[in-house]
């Protein structure tokens, strides 16, 4: 049952305000007009839950609470638990609000009739299509645990690639984030009290003092305009990339990016090989895989290398020769495919490969890490010397 507000005049004309339960909107009306009431606003109020899950709609749910709610549901439904009681059993059980509330919503849903893919659907953030493709294919299969357990290991599996690479970025971020932290200190605490120092100084500075002194006073002056060019430069910037032809070029400006662009790559084909070889293996068909492979990157290259490789599909070729004649898959991700087809083992081999890439992703990572590390060293140390040298050359030259 449901709460209406309703709002109606009465035989009197006098003004009726309430709150009524009924099933729909048109057995409220049906209802006031018994009573001789003239409806004149019916509306269904929020429940609390929903009005709860409206304000928690923004909160991200991770891979590894995915991950978890299809282990436990598998296992659940493995030891003969209805699905309603098993979703009901894990929402009562996981800290994530907004996530509680879906999970409860879907178990209403699929008391009430509906399939437990077509309730995932409605919440797209949550559940991806290929989430959605592969319980479809479970629940027509009759395979759903089976389906169940690959998605759990498909997103733990997702959740580690993303793991690393976030901390191989974390400390390039943490020292770029120190370097910025000095300079301000030192613009801000140390130069000024040299400033005072200097005024006293009879002598001409040092040319190299002149010339930094030159820049902190362009910088100083100038601090507002500089930060108001930076943060238009960044609007448009974004403004930019939500066109067709801005997302295009920051898409290629990304892959052209020395090693950072070959990570991306790399780690886009581990993904696809693993996304590939979990629809496959799920009862996905191969041209149903390939639309939801292009709708989980947002990088524009990537998303056309899956479709055109889906039209040769189409036109009859494999899918290795179709993955070549778009000249965007490496070779070995090709041979690699090649030899699944012709083996009959695809799904097996597809995870072999993003195996293979996953390390090479890896071993990228730490690659960039040890010759990011000493440059960022030696452009902290770079500065500091700069700054000191600047400001003690004065002093220097007075002893002399």
């Amino acid at each position: 049952m449901k709460t209406f507000e309703y709002i109606a005049w009465d035989a009197q004309g006098s003004c009726r305000e309430g709150l009524r339960q009924a099933s729909t909107q048109d057995e409220i009306l049906s209802v006031l007009r018994e009573e001789n009431l003239t409806p004149v606003s019916v509306r269904e109020r929020a429940s609390e839950t929903a009005s709860k899950a409206a304000r928690l709609r923004g909160r991200k749910i991770k891979s590894q609470e995915l991950s978890s709610f299809c282990w436990q549901l598998g296992t659940m439904i493995t030891g003969g638990l209805p699905i309603t009681a098993a979703m009901e059993t894990i929402a009562s059980e996981i800290s994530n609000r907004y996530f509680e509330y879906i999970l409860k919503d879907i178990s209403e849903r699929i008391q009430q009739g509906q399939p437990l893919f077509e309730a995932m659907r409605d919440y797209p953030k949550a559940f991806n299509k290929l989430c959605c493709a592969m319980i479809q294919a479970g629940e027509t299969g009759g395979t759903l645990t089976v389906c169940l357990q690959r998605l759990a290991e498909y997103y733990e599996n997702r959740d580690k690639l993303v793991r690393k690479v976030r901390g191989a970025m974390a400390y390039p971020i943490f020292v770029v984030a120190f370097i910025i932290g000095i300079v301000i200190a030192l613009m801000t605490l140390i130069i000024p009290r040299f400033l005072v120092l200097f005024s006293q100084f009879k002598g001409q500075l040092p040319a190299f003092t002149r010339g930094f002194m030159g820049v902190y006073y362009f910088l100083t002056n100038n601090a507002f305009y500089i930060l108001l060019a930076i943060g238009l430069l960044g609007t448009t910037a974004v403004l930019f990339a939500r066109t067709p032809k801005g997302a295009r070029f920051f898409s290629l400006a990304s892959l052209k990016t020395p090693l950072i662009g070959k990570i991306k790559k790399m780690a886009f084909v581990a993904q696809f090989s693993r996304t590939l070889s979990t629809l496959l293996s799920s009862g996905v068909s191969v041209l149903d895989a390939f639309v939801i492979l292009a709708g989980m990157t947002s990088n524009e290259y990537f998303h056309d290398g899956v479709l055109k490789t889906r039209e040769r599909i189409i036109e009859g070729l494999s899918i290795a020769k179709s993955m070549e004649t778009t000249g965007f898959f490496p070779n070995v991700a090709i041979k690699m495919i090649q030899i699944g087809e012709q083996s009959g083992s695809l799904s097996s081999v597809l995870e072999k490969t993003s195996q293979y890439y996953e390390k090479r992703v890896e071993s990228m990572i730490s690659t960039m890490l040890s010759l990011l590390e000493p440059l960022l060293i030696i452009t902290v140390g770079a500065i500091v010397l700069m700054v000191v040298l600047a400001m003690y050359l004065p002093i220097f030259s007075m002893q002399a």
